[in-house]
């Protein structure tokens, strides 16, 4: 999976990561490198939540591959 995301730096100089597409995502890190390593466990965590937010029955459920 591919996503975009938007880093730039804050009034405090730390460097704020965001997925637009995926809304309330957000992390930060003290450098450029950081926030990325950060946003992706972000990413991670985002989707496990979202995941498990709602039980479907496996009938009703397929797999998709973007």
């Amino acid at each position: 999976m591919k996503l975009h995301v938007r880093i730039e730096k804050d009034e405090a100089g730390y460097f704020v990561a965001e997925v637009p597409a995926l809304p309330g995502c957000l992390s930060q890190g003290k450098t450029r490198e950081e926030a990325v390593t950060n946003i992706h466990e972000a990413i991670e965590g985002w989707l496990e939540v979202m995941e498990s937010k709602k039980e479907y029955p496996k009938e009703e459920l397929i797999e998709v591959v973007v």
